[in-house]
């Protein structure tokens, strides 16, 4: 099913399932997330952080198959804008879209501050730029940002390249650092006399199930982002089957690295009270790791490696934010200039909007709540991910409505039903638990207020701009009424 083609607003076919694999792992960024975000996990479970993972995994599978289904069923560049508006209706879409544009714009602030932080580390340590200001981080993360944008304006092949390339090296560095710390465990040479132990994927004595599925939260915002892939729907050369493969793709990837890297790291800190300690406090789990089994140097190269994974995610979530912008302002005003795309067939005007909201929200956190690179690196990463699930959740409510309840892959074996419900229950679990208890400290109190804000100031536009729903309703209706291609089964 493919979006309605107008001249000068239509995007090149110029990508193939490998590279839209690229954008979906560049912006699940699991070389930055495999450094920084099991330390949450394991201050809530302890040394079972692998088996948290794993099951977080098992909850992204239940997610992917929700996008890979609607991905059969529509190819457009507005990915969670369309299926929803689609099945839900023009405000649930408006919603969806708008929610989803959002994540994506403060996860490019998440990102670039990433950036920011390991590339000023990086310049520290090769003596470049010694004795920085506060303010370096920032510096080095609004470069980066600037660079997102000049790749995200040239055609998205070049971008997704980078995307891939930048992300696969330093994955493979990571898994290089992994090999030898699971070869010297095993061997029974680790420093600190760890050892290979399954120890990681049970939970300590007295651990809750309520508490190890509180760890499953943690480690689902480690996926966030796996379904990038599915803004492509326009620019891929078989966008029907090879977007729904790049998505589960990314997701089985993610699954097995996360666990597999996450294990080792686990049992290299050694999973008893001391070195969960000390697990959980790390600055950057593979660094660490890197520096106490092979050499300080390779420290050096993560943290490099670190800053390159940032860019590339940040990158990844320029484009992802610029094609929803564009997709949405194409169908609701064809002639505005954030509706049709530039000289490389891209679009351009989006990005440039994208780019300086991103960049204006981080001088206002620096200017006026003193904030601190890790600041607005902390902060939209809370922000953007309770944006994200309510995205999800009403994807997958579309989802559910567009299989069983319009019939309109009667392909699908009904059974199949089990799996969106059950990926419901997961958000649903995820949001309480995000939200409640509610945070009494500053500034967690606000992420949910922020989050909740971005959600309720959309749908009141949805409804209150004058004629909104009714143009979104008609270029969806004229999508949805085009003859489908169904593909799966």
């Amino acid at each position: 099913m493919t979006a309605p083609v107008r001249e000068g607003t239509s995007l090149r076919r110029s990508l193939s399932v490998w590279q839209a694999v690229g954008l979906s792992v560049a912006l699940m960024a699991p070389s930055m997330a495999a450094n920084i975000n099991p330390q949450g996990t394991a201050q809530t479970v302890g040394r079972a952080t692998p088996l948290a993972f794993f099951l977080a995994a098992v909850a992204v599978l239940l997610i992917a198959y929700v996008f890979v289904r609607l991905c059969q069923y529509y190819r457009h560049a507005g990915s969670v804008y369309v299926f929803t508006g689609a099945t839900l209706g023009a405000h649930a879409g408006g919603i969806a879209g708008l929610s989803l544009m959002g994540t994506y714009i403060f996860y490019a602030l998440v990102t670039s501050s990433a950036a920011g932080i390991f590339g000023a580390s990086f310049l520290d340590i090769i003596g470049v730029w010694n004795d920085q200001p506060a303010w370096a981080g920032f510096l080095v993360g609004f470069i980066a940002l600037a660079l997102a944008l000049v790749l995200a304006i040239v055609p998205a092949k070049r971008a997704a390249e980078v995307l891939l390339s930048a992300e696969g090296i330093t994955v493979a560095l990571i898994v290089v650092v992994s090999l030898v710390v699971l070869v010297r465990l095993v061997a029974g040479n680790a420093p600190d006399d760890a050892t290979f132990t399954m120890k990681v994927f049970s939970v300590e004595p007295g651990t809750s199930t309520s508490t190890l599925f509180l760890g499953i939260v943690f480690g689902l915002l480690s996926f966030a982002g796996f379904e990038a892939a599915s803004t492509l729907g326009e620019e891929t050369h078989d966008p029907q089957r090879d977007i729904p493969r790049a998505i589960l793709w990314t997701a089985i990837f993610g699954g097995v690295y996360f666990t597999v890297v996450t294990a080792i790291e686990m049992m290299g800190f050694k999973p008893t009270a001391a070195g969960v300690d000390k697990f959980a406090h790390s600055p950057a789990l593979v660094g660490d790791l890197g520096t106490s089994y092979i050499g300080s140097w390779v420290g050096d190269l993560i943290t490099l490696g670190a800053c390159v994974s940032a860019f590339a995610c940040c990158l990844a979530c320029v484009v992802g934010a610029s094609r929803l912008l564009f997709a949405i302002t194409r169908d609701l005003a064809p002639a505005h200039a954030l509706g049709r795309t530039g000289t490389n067939a891209t679009p351009a005007a989006a990005a440039v909007v994208v780019c300086g909201t991103v960049f204006a929200m981080g001088v206002i956190c620096a200017v006026f709540f003193d904030a601190e690179p890790f600041d607005t690196f902390f902060w939209s990463g809370a922000i953007g991910t309770l944006i994200l699930l309510v995205a999800y959740l009403l994807a997958t409510a579309g989802c559910i409505k567009l299989i069983w309840i319009d019939k309109k892959m009667p392909q699908v074996p009904t059974w199949e039903i089990v799996v969106p419900i059950a990926a419901v229950v997961v958000i649903v679990y995820t949001l309480y638990r995000n939200v409640l208890p509610y945070p009494d400290v500053n500034p967690n109190q606000w992420f949910p207020v922020v989050a909740g804000g971005w959600v309720l100031v959309v749908a009141v536009v949805t409804v209150a701009v004058p004629g909104f729903a009714q143009r979104l309703a008609g270029a969806l209706r004229e999508l949805d009424e085009s003859e489908p291609e169904v593909l799966g089964g």
